[in-house]
């Protein structure tokens, strides 16, 4: 069985936490990628994230405490719809369904725990779905 790609979507103020989340999700045996291409020029950001998005099964948007309508969130989540990808957001606890993107309202999400617990949930949630499929 071939291991599934999860492409992690995050707002730069969750990089510490993105990373974590990351690091575990490959300890689960997934094979987990960020963004990490904030140094490069637009068009090849643009490029990069394209290759990564279509190279991934499942993309997972993390949805910031303090931002939750964030630039780069939005563009990879638009990108990532686009492109027929399985989206899955992770919360935090205290947003309302109401008030995330639209896109993500009717999704199956995730509430943002700590990132080896989150890390822990979306790795059953997949479980799952593929149990489904």
């Amino acid at each position: 069985m071939t291991t599934l790609k999860v492409f992690i979507s995050y707002a730069h103020s969750d990089r510490a936490w993105a990373q974590k989340f990351a690091k575990t999700l490959m300890e689960f045996g997934l094979d987990a990628s960020l963004d990490q291409l904030d140094t490069l020029s637009e068009q090849d950001w643009v490029e990069g994230l394209e290759k990564t998005l279509r190279e991934s099964d499942i993309v997972v948007v993390l949805i910031p405490p303090d931002d939750i309508g964030h630039p780069y969130v939005l563009a990879e989540l638009g990108a990532a719809l686009a492109l027929g990808k399985s989206v899955i957001p992770i919360i935090p606890r205290e947003i309302e369904a109401s008030k995330l993107p639209f896109p993500l309202r009717r999704q199956q999400r995730l509430v943002r725990t700590s990132p080896e617990e989150t890390a822990q949930e979306l790795t059953r949630t997949i479980e799952a779905l593929k149990e489904a499929a």
